[in-house]
């Protein structure tokens, strides 16, 4: 990130123009946006993402530069790169208008054949996996307290969860969780 070169365009489309040209020479740059209140405003960050998805690119960090201005991380999307359902809708629109290319159409097959297309729709919609639920039937207390959580807090646990990479480590962080819960606190972490 620190090497990254920055860009400044004008506009939506100066951006797919930069984007069409180097989604497959470059692997990333900083995109700086002019605010909303600046006269300079030159593109939302809904427009740039739907651009970056259309060439197989996703967005990451935020940095301020000044009171006018902000830059946003661009880069080619990693494979195992998990998808929202807000870039999934994004992407069956951007389809629909028939904006996409080759290299978006790559990254959503990429996607589909490793799963990291859907897991996160357990998350989403708020589905408490199977060890999770049993370990919650001897805890009354951690359940209550989870079910308690708000939407966001939930899905934040319900993501470390499913990010786990080894199973080990996913049920480790079950148990945090449910320890934790008995106590009326989420993992240290999430505090």
């Amino acid at each position: 990130m620190k090497n990254t070169k920055e860009i400044n365009i004008k506009n939506r489309q100066e951006w797919r123009e930069w984007l069409e040209l180097n989604h497959s020479k470059k692997d990333a740059v900083w995109l700086i946006f002019y605010k909303k209140s600046s006269s300079n405003f030159n593109l939302s960050w809904s427009e740039s993402v739907d651009e970056s998805l259309c060439f197989g690119w996703i967005d990451s960090t935020k940095k301020t530069i000044d009171n006018e201005r902000f830059k946003q991380y661009f880069s080619k999307r990693k494979p195992k790169s998990n998808w929202s359902r807000v870039n999934k809708e994004k992407v069956k629109n951007l389809i629909e208008q028939g904006l996409m290319r080759d290299a978006g159409f790559k990254s959503i097959s990429i996607a589909k054949e490793n799963g990291s297309w859907t897991i996160l729709d357990s998350v989403e919609n708020l589905e408490i996996p199977n060890e999770l639920e049993q370990a919650f039937k001897c805890n009354k207390e951690a359940k209550e307290y989870f079910e308690n959580l708000s939407k966001s807090e939930k899905k934040i646990l319900l993501y470390w969860i499913v990010s786990a990479k080894r199973e080990e480590t996913r049920t480790k962080r079950i148990v945090e969780i449910v320890e934790n819960g008995n106590m009326q606190m989420k993992p240290k972490q999430f505090r």
